[in-house]
């Protein structure tokens, strides 16, 4: 059995696969965001500051929570305790910029402006994408608090922390591949906004948002592909046990 576990082949390659792709995901949706959509900018212009939303979304939810999750698969012989706070400053950091992009979208609602430049609110979370996303962002906050409690703060008892560890994997694990979905509605909901009739003429735009919405998809199937494989589990360590139980024994 340990001999399974120690099988490692593949864990490299398929690490260096996911950052190609990852990284490719995040340029994409910057040159989407930042030249086809007309770039970036505050409150003064609701319609630019919109582009944080995915941009900011991309990075932190898929690209950022993707890579929070791997933590453990890669870190194999490093102390646990070292995994723990890395893993909670990676997820953290996730969860702050999705707030932040969340805000950009709510923003270029409220502060939308009509052809005259009159105010023109636009109503909020009425699509199936804004369901979701509300739905997603709402769950690595409340996942990133639960965690912070359950796994770094000291005292809460070892029983607890066992019970609290296989939800906590599988809600992350549905947070990534929510966002990986939602994020996907969102990209085909802005791009017929954007484009209309001319989606289907494949212009360059077009042809570059299925790039992105693929490089989405692929990320989010590496990822999966990584933290299912058995084989690349990190094996428990003694140190393992003693973070558990040292709490309870000072």
């Amino acid at each position: 059995m340990d001999e399974i576990e120690q099988d490692l082949r593949g864990l490299r390659p398929g690490f260096i696969v996911s950052q190609v792709v990852g990284v490719s995901m995040v340029i994409l949706m910057s040159i989407w965001t930042g030249h086809f959509m007309g770039g970036f900018t505050g409150q003064s212009n609701p319609k630019l500051e919109f582009n944080w939303h995915p941009l900011l979304l991309t990075i932190s939810l898929i690209y950022l929570y993707g890579n929070g999750i791997l933590v453990y698969r890669l870190g194999r012989n490093e102390r646990k305790s070292r995994l723990k706070v890395v893993h909670a400053t990676v997820m953290g950091s996730a969860t702050i910029l999705a707030c932040f992009g969340l805000k950009a979208a709510f923003d270029s609602h409220s502060l939308a402006l009509d052809s005259s430049g009159q105010p023109a609110p636009i109503p909020h979370t009425y699509s199936l994408h804004s369901w979701c996303g509300m739905l997603t962002i709402s769950l690595a906050v409340a996942q990133w608090f639960l965690g912070l409690v359950t796994f770094l703060w000291p005292g809460l008892a070892s029983h607890l922390r066992t019970t609290f560890l296989p939800i906590h994997i599988f809600t992350g694990l549905a947070i990534f591949v929510l966002a990986c979905a939602t994020a996907l509605m969102g990209i085909t909901e802005k791009t017929f906004f954007k484009l209309g009739d001319q989606y289907k003429d494949k212009s360059s735009e077009a042809t570059l948002v299925n790039m992105l919405g693929l490089s989405i998809v692929f990320f989010c199937i590496i990822v999966l592909g990584l933290v299912s494989k058995q084989s690349f589990k990190r094996l428990h360590r003694p140190e393992d046990q003693m973070l558990l139980t040292e709490t309870q024994t000072e």
